[in-house]
């Protein structure tokens, strides 16, 4: 959920950015007799890694508008009293600070996301707390800190600030050349030819740089349920619990949040997933740990 959440504020950042600079005029000098390379990149980088700033500082707040997450600041129950005393315990095996600790309503799910390492938030649901024991749902926890650990939230910004950049560079070069070749004099580039070539381009761009990021965003799943492990101290809880999500129909958070066809299997669509097969993270889990 945190990926895609990212990942779709971050296009929405980075088109509604391109229209509105677009409509000023703006980059439109780099295109009146030439493209200045040089001041096209650089204005693609700072750009390109606004949008993906802008959604790596939002994300907290906006996983707790999006799921209604109730964060856990005097304890109900039980419950969540087990919960913050795990989640504290495994943030200080973890070396990080205590992240907040929410519960929201729906089907079995969980997520962790936030810029910094020492402020994020670590949520899970009611129907993964009902589907599951307290080990395994410890397992699942210490994934997500695994996840806050390693930095991925960071890391994934980082990767589509550079994406970013190319899809906007490579778009002003696309829309230039398509430019050029439908108006007669130098007077008409940077028209609507431009414009709108560089509007589709981007939209087009981004989507091929989302398999790029989801890709790597499954090979940080691996890692999580290894970091898991660490945590833990041993494989089995981790093993379980993945083996309880396939065995139950996961929740899928927030639908407006959700590519279309991203939870499909079709061998396309799967390029777009951003967690591998659970049959996949339970051999890597087998056949890597110790």
């Amino acid at each position: 959920m945190r990926i895609i959440l990212f990942l779709v504020t971050n296009l929405a950042v980075m088109v509604v950015a391109s229209i509105v600079l677009s409509l000023l005029g703006a980059g439109r000098y780099m295109t009146a007799n030439g493209i200045d390379y040089y001041s096209l990149f650089i204005f693609a980088l700072v750009f390109g890694f606004s949008g993906s700033l802008i959604s790596l500082f939002l994300s907290k707040f906006l996983a707790k508008r999006s799921t209604r997450a109730r964060v856990i600041t005097t304890p109900a129950n039980e419950t969540e009293r087990w919960l913050l005393s795990t989640v504290e315990k495994l943030a200080t095996t973890a070396g990080i600070g205590m992240p907040e600790v929410a519960v929201y309503e729906g089907e079995p799910n969980a997520f962790a996301t936030g810029a910094f390492k020492n402020s994020a938030l670590v949520a899970v649901s009611t129907g993964l707390l009902q589907s599951m024991n307290h080990e395994e749902v410890e397992a699942v926890l210490a994934h997500e800190v695994a996840h806050i650990a390693n930095g991925d939230m960071v890391t994934m910004a980082l990767l589509q600030g550079v994406v970013n950049t190319f899809v906007i560079f490579l778009a002003r070069i696309v829309g230039f050349v398509v430019d050029k070749a439908i108006s007669r004099d130098n007077e008409g580039r940077g028209g609507i030819g431009y414009f709108v070539t560089v509007i589709v381009c981007e939209i087009v761009f981004g989507v091929l740089a989302s398999i790029i990021v989801a890709w790597f965003s499954r090979r940080r799943e691996y890692r999580a349920d290894a970091g898991s492990v660490k945590l833990m101290g041993r494989r089995q809880p981790m093993i379980q619990a993945l083996q309880r999500l396939g065995g139950i129909e996961s929740g899928e958070l927030p639908k407006n949040l959700l590519a279309a066809g991203i939870n499909s299997q079709g061998k396309f669509i799967a390029l777009f997933r951003t967690h591998p097969p659970i049959e996949k993270r339970i051999e890597a889990l087998q056949n890597n740990v110790g």
